[in-house]
């Protein structure tokens, strides 16, 4: 039996109802088809209301997420994420609650077909195996606002990124105007999303279950809605972006 397959069957940290978590954190996996069907030939346009999405139902990622604490973690994750042609994008960062002040980048989360591994940067070195893959121009990266994350990271370790989809633009271009993760969900796969644990503790040794479940779900939400926005009509991101490092 592989170390990957002992920790899937056995986690470091783990409970099911609201204990602390680390390791893997297993649930079903949705099918593709368990997203809802929403009607997007009329009003997929509009500036959706914040009245609107609240009456929608409330949706978080249901599958398979890997907690990365150690290099050891990183490297065999990395064998099943170069596997990936299309990764939803996103990072945490400790809010500070003073203007001009930020803390660097806490964690880094990356969403395939089948799961989603959160890399705590706290534990785990952003550097050259990371970059590499953001660099990669065969691997699409797709998040909001991505290139805000991308520069928070350069400044942790230099970097070109490369294969970047930003869903905003992507979603401008089709002539949408509200186009945040949680306006971009409603509009376009039918659901609302909660935010309630975006400004909490992401320096934490040992990440809390509510915290899990929101950082896998915005990845999540990263790879399927550039997905629907690419079967739209969005343009695809191009090769290469930067010439030089952020």
């Amino acid at each position: 039996m592989s170390e990957k397959q002992k920790r899937m069957q056995q986690p470091s940290i783990a409970e099911e109802n609201g204990r602390l978590y680390s390791g893997v954190w297993r649930q079903r996996i949705p099918a593709p088809h368990a997203l809802p069907s929403v009607d997007l030939t009329a009003g997929y346009r509009q500036n959706i209301s914040g009245d609107v999405i609240n009456m929608l139902p409330m949706t978080a990622y249901e599958g398979l997420v890997y907690v990365i604490r150690t290099e050891a973690e990183l490297e065999e994750s990395m064998t099943d994420l170069s596997r990936e042609s299309i990764l939803g994008f996103d990072t945490e960062t400790r809010p500070l609650f003073r203007k001009g002040a930020s803390n660097r980048v806490a964690l880094m989360q990356l969403a395939g077909a089948e799961a989603v591994w959160l890399i705590q940067l706290m534990h785990v070195q952003f550097g050259p195996v990371l970059a590499e893959l953001l660099s990669d121009p065969s691997r699409i990266k797709a998040g909001v606002a991505i290139y805000d994350d991308m520069r928070g990271l350069a400044q942790m370790y230099p970097f070109i990124p490369a294969g970047v989809a930003d869903l905003g633009l992507m979603a401008r271009q089709l002539g949408l105007t509200t186009v945040g993760l949680r306006s971009l969900s409603a509009n376009l796969l039918g659901f609302r999303i909660s935010k309630s644990v975006q400004c909490s503790n992401w320096e934490r040794d040992v990440l809390e279950p509510r915290q899990v479940r929101y950082a896998a779900t915005d990845a999540w939400l990263g790879r399927e809605l550039y997905l629907r926005l690419l079967g739209l009509g969005g343009l695809p991101p191009m090769p290469f972006t930067h010439r030089k490092p952020l």
